[in-house]
């Protein structure tokens, strides 16, 4: 099957350098890095466009573990420790669930875009897998607003 949310011929610069950041990281002839290897200190002037996700396999479930302000919620609320599916997902947080299940999956980087609307304005929003213990045990994510 097709990834659902595949990745554009071209990244936006911001994604890209998210990307290439999460490339740097694979060990040897790995696929994907490994979690624990994330330092988002190292990239600092995109702090606020970053999220970090825990994966759960059985049941599948994905949790908040760092969350840049470009992602909160409209009326502020916190996001940090909080599961997806506890949570209303609206803004750039729209369809997060489906792509957190897709990038594991999948096992590769995956892509959603928000043309723009009156729902809100375009947007895109990458999620890399990143292994530990055993399986998939995290997501690393970057926001661009078009």
């Amino acid at each position: 099957m097709d990834n659902p949310f595949p990745l554009p011929d071209k990244l936006s610069p911001t994604l890209a350098l998210v990307m290439a950041y999460w490339e740097g990281l694979k060990r040897a002839g790995n696929t994907m890095p490994f979690w624990d290897d994330v330092n988002l200190s190292l990239l600092p002037d995109l702090t606020d466009r970053l999220l970090l996700i825990d994966a759960f396999a059985g049941p599948e479930r994905f949790r908040f573990n760092i969350v840049g302000k470009d992602f909160v919620q409209r009326d502020s609320e916190s996001l940090r420790s909080k599961f997806a599916d506890e949570i209303e997902l609206r803004g750039f947080l729209k369809y997060m669930r489906s792509q957190c299940s897709a990038t594991v999956e999948a096992r590769e980087p995956t892509c959603y875009r928000h043309g723009g609307s009156s729902n809100g304005p375009a947007y895109s929003r990458i999620l890399m897998p990143m292994w530990g213990d055993g399986r998939i045990g995290m997501l690393l994510g970057a926001l661009d607003r078009n």
